[in-house]
């Protein structure tokens, strides 16, 4: 495999894209466009997003030390991508798209309802890196719609239509996994058969991608 010495850029793709709410202290809220963005532990929960400092909402999450994180699906994609191109600087973001918005459990920070999956999340740490400063956050509490959460309380989230962003664009995720963690050292018989069903959507992903 012939490959190319890429320089100059960060390139792990693809990555979540979310929609970040934060509140100033004035009470203005605004909403921004992040991809950089990750899990970062999971006793106490927390995720991390980066940031220029020279954002609006970079100012809004110091003052409160506050945000929700929104996740949207692909029907607002639009508006995913206009909160990340637009200044709040210079316009009301929510108000030019008609988000609802609904208070929050633990913070001041509302989150977007048009987004099936929600966290609120409280900042610890913020650590400067250069051309972005890293922010860590507790998560506080998760909202999601409960048409995604089966009998079992097992979220669904390929039926939350989510999307991905892969160097400047946008794509949908799959609905059918290809692989489940652990699949690849199954021994049981009933485990392997139903697994099965993997190496088959795989194949048929194969198919229809090449």
């Amino acid at each position: 495999m012939n490959k190319s010495n890429f320089k100059g850029s960060v390139i792990l793709n693809p990555v979540p894209v979310v929609l970040i709410a934060s509140k100033n202290k004035a009470g203005k809220t605004n909403i921004f466009t992040v991809a950089w963005t990750g899990t970062i532990c999971t006793k106490p929960p927390m995720l991390s997003i980066s940031v220029r400092p020279e954002r609006l909402s970079y100012e809004y999450i110091k003052e409160t030390m506050e945000f929700t994180v929104n996740i949207p699906h692909y029907g607002i994609v639009r508006e995913t991508d206009f909160c990340g191109v637009k200044s709040g600087r210079n316009i009301n973001k929510i108000d030019a798209l008609g988000f609802t918005m609904k208070d929050s459990d633990n913070i001041s920070v509302p989150y977007i309802d048009e987004c099936p999956i929600n966290i609120e999340c409280k900042v610890k740490e913020i650590i400067p890196l250069g051309s972005h400063d890293l922010i860590l956050a507790e998560v506080l509490s998760s909202h999601i719609n409960e048409t995604l959460i089966d009998e079992k309380g097992k979220i669904h989230f390929e039926k939350a239509n989510l999307i991905n962003y892969c160097h400047g664009e946008y794509y949908p995720m799959s609905k059918s996994a290809i692989g489940k963690f652990g699949f690849s050292i199954a021994k049981n018989k009933a485990r392997i058969k139903e697994y099965s069903k993997y190496e088959k959507n795989l194949k048929n992903f194969i198919k229809h991608n090449n």
